[in-house]
């Protein structure tokens, strides 16, 4: 994220509750000038999307860029 943010740094909060795992990375950096060409955020969402989760990208409130995935969480049995 921080190679398009244009930024020296980025916040990373991993949540974790009994039924989902979240992952979100956010930066404030201005963006970039344009798009990569690259296939990096339809890579990361169908990534997340074979694990059956939920996936958002896009611009953050105000200036930055933030990510997010939510994984569920299913418990086996054990034995």
């Amino acid at each position: 994220m921080l190679r398009h943010a244009a930024t020296d740094r980025c916040r990373v909060t991993v949540g974790f509750r009994p039924d989902a795992l979240t992952l979100e990375i956010a930066d404030g950096g201005p963006g970039a000038a344009g798009t990569s060409g690259g296939h990096g955020i339809d890579g990361m969402r169908e990534r997340v999307d074979m694990y059956g989760g939920t996936f958002t990208a896009g611009p953050a409130p105000g200036r930055g860029f933030a990510v997010r995935a939510t994984f569920p969480l299913t418990v086996k049995a054990v034995g």
